[in-house]
């Protein structure tokens, strides 16, 4: 059987702070198609990590590979320009604007015609794309056209992750997605998740619940003090035994 490509490939990262190492030689890999869960408590490194692949951060040593080219990403707009999308706990939505504002902002569409050269933005086309997008993966909000501001924080959570499926051509990452959720919305937010696979992505979730972890991630790697701590292959939320793998690392 044929090994999965590695979409990413970071080696030997390192990454200090003044006189702090917050990473110390890390390595990290996500194949296609996968969803890895990135654990560790807090100072564990797991954002800084994290921030280093999305252009926030540049290593101060070590390599980093996009389908096995070596890049270098000075800002997060060059990440974005390889394919790799970031929800931060956050989420950066703008309140006062509808569902198709929000997935295009920054993105906006413009019409045709004397419309495109006065530059005036195609609301309808956007909103078409964005009503399609939302409905190819199933999710469950009021309308396009209404302000997320009069969302829950799940549905909120969902048109942050529609927006990355639109632009995220390889790799999703969610730091938290499931923080201050209800046990209803946690379980759409958990389901969304599973469905990414087959919009060709490849997602990493940053988690501190081990049980959402187990039902969503085919691996887990675990850090520690800036270091990686190990790797567990998972096997739905019934592998006690990998779950008590993660534990044990974690401890």
């Amino acid at each position: 059987m044929t090994a999965p490509n590695k979409v990413v490939e970071m080696t030997g990262i390192e990454k200090r702070f003044g006189p702090v190492e917050v990473l110390r030689g890390v390595d990290f890999e996500l194949y296609e198609n996968e969803v890895l869960a990135l654990l560790g408590d807090n100072g564990a490194g797991k954002s800084t990590l994290i921030k280093t692949l999305s252009g926030y951060y540049q290593p101060d040593a070590g390599q980093i590979r996009i389908g096995g080219q070596a890049v270098s990403f000075g800002t997060p707009h060059e990440a974005r320009d390889h394919g790799i999308e970031t929800i931060y706990q956050d989420l950066a939505l703008f309140d006062n604007l509808d569902v198709a504002a929000n997935v295009f902002a920054g993105k906006e569409k413009v019409g045709g015609g004397w419309r495109k050269m006065l530059g005036f933005v195609d609301r309808n086309a956007m909103r078409n794309e964005a009503r399609e997008a939302v409905s190819q993966m199933a999710i469950n909000i009021p309308r396009i056209d209404q302000e997320v501001s009069a969302f829950s924080g799940g549905q909120r959570q969902c048109v942050a992750i529609a927006k990355s499926v639109m632009w995220g051509r390889k790799v999703v990452i969610m730091d938290e997605p499931t923080a201050a959720l209800g046990v209803r919305e946690t379980g759409k937010v958990l389901d969304l998740i599973r469905t990414l696979k087959s919009h060709n992505l490849s997602v990493i979730v940053i988690m501190h619940n081990i049980e959402h972890v187990m039902e969503v991630a085919e691996r887990a790697i675990v850090m520690r003090s800036g270091t990686r701590r190990g790797t567990v292959n998972l096997n739905g939320p019934q592998d006690r035994e990998s779950h008590d793998e993660i534990v044990k690392m974690l401890m």
